[in-house]
Order: C-alpha cells, then structure tokens, then sequence
C-alpha cells in the first residue's frame, strides 16, 4: 500500500486531500499540530469507510515535532510514496509592505518557508526508499511575480506584502529541489489550489475543497510521463495547468 503524509491535513484543504487520497487506496498520516484535531479528523475519515488514516502530531515549525513524527512514521513503513506540504498561515489582514510588522513576516515564513524545508529534510531518505516519489507543495497563484506585475490580471489590486512572499520563495525552493533531484524518479511541482472557501480566508474562496483537494491529489497520483519543477494553477490554466512563476 502507498503512503503520504500530509501538512495541516486536520481541516480544509488538507484533510479533503487526505479523504481523497484514502479514497485511492493510500495510507495517509494525517499531519495536525494539534494532536487531539488530528484524531478528530481521522475519526470522521473512519466513519465514511477509510480506515487508513491516522493521525501525526506535526507542527512543522517545530524541529522536536518533526523528529518525532519522522520517528513514528519510520517505525511504520521503511519508504514514503508522497508528501503534501500544505500546512500554511496567512499571518493576517490586511498586509501592506509599509505597514507589515517584521514579526509577521517571520511568523509567516516560519510556517509556509522553513517548516516546508524542515519537513522536506526530514522525510526524504523515506521518500528516496519508493519506487515513484512525489512531493506536491501547496503553492499560490497569488504568488506568481509575473501575473501580479500585470494590470490586466483580475487579481492584480489585491496586494499582500506578507502570505504572498511566502509562497514566493516556496515555489523557489520548489523549483531548486525539482533541479537537485532531476535525474531521479521523484516529481516535485507547485500546485495552487485555487482560491477556495477555508478557514485561511474566513470563507470568502469561490471554489470548493473538493476541487482543491482534486488539484493537490492529482499530482501526488501523476505518472513517469507527469512534470516536475513546474508552477501549476488549473483554475487560471484549464488547460495545461502551467502558469507563470
């Protein structure tokens, strides 16, 4: 049975991408900082038939947590099929560059940067033992330096200073991991799952976490032919999902 661990995977769009992943036949560790919401989480996934599903205590700001949740994990598989990073904080609203404290940014990067490298580090002698690893970082169109440089874009007065750094260097970070294990058999992409309805926005997405969740699933499912190192968004690229960094 193929396994993955996903970040912050106790509600939204992480535990969607955990119901859906189970749905595939995957052992899913279900990452949550908090222990008891993680358990709570499982226990729902339980209920609707998907037994293979259980909870990690993970805060992945945390190097202590990740340790011990590499430890557990490690004592019960010897190779990791995927990861999802996608435990993530906005750090608040509004965010303008003047006016953003200095302490926000850390806080943000903390989360959505280092604890992303943190865990990455951490799992990827696990992720080397399987036969076809994935890495899916959960990334944000938002994000894209190009699209936000261009007035005609539907988004480009929604300025953040703060979350879309963040997500900026995460899809750096992604692009330089993508290149170190590019003679490999790993896949490691950038995947935006649109602008959808969670916690993180106070609901104010216009998609559903089922189509977010379907977005992230995708490319942990994608084959040898799939791509790597690439920025995808199918909400702004129907198509061929690829969009600008």
């Amino acid at each position: 049975m193929k396994t993955v661990l996903i970040t912050g995977a106790n509600k939204g769009i992480g535990f969607e991408t955990a119901r859906q992943l189970a749905r595939q036949g995957y052992h899913v560790f279900l990452g949550s900082r908090d222990l008891a919401g993680g358990q709570r989480a499982a226990q729902q996934l339980h209920t609707e038939g998907l037994a293979e599903v259980e909870a990690i205590q993970l805060d992945v700001t945390s190097a202590e947590s990740v340790q011990a949740a590499r430890v557990e994990i490690g004592r019960q598989t010897q190779a990791l099929d995927a990861l999802v990073n996608n435990a993530a904080i906005t750090g608040g609203m509004p965010q303008a560059p003047l006016g953003a404290a200095v302490a926000t940014f850390q806080e943000v990067f903390a989360t959505n940067v280092f604890g992303v490298v943190q865990v990455t580090q951490a799992f990827i002698d696990l992720l080397r033992q399987a036969p076809q690893p994935r890495i899916v970082n959960v990334g944000s169109s938002g994000a894209s330096l190009t699209l936000h440089s261009d007035p005609t874009w539907k988004y480009y007065n929604h300025k953040a200073a703060v979350y879309p750094a963040s997500k900026a260097a995460l899809h750096m970070y992604t692009i330089a991991l993508a290149y170190e294990l590019r003679d490999t058999a790993f896949k490691v992409n950038a995947v935006d799952p649109g602008f959808t309805a969670t916690d993180l926005n106070n609901h104010r997405g216009t998609g559903t976490v089922e189509e977010a969740g379907t977005r992230i699933a995708k490319y942990v499912l994608v084959g040898e032919d799939g791509p790597t190192g690439k920025f995808i968004s199918e909400e702004h690229n129907p198509v061929t999902g690829e969009i600008p960094w």
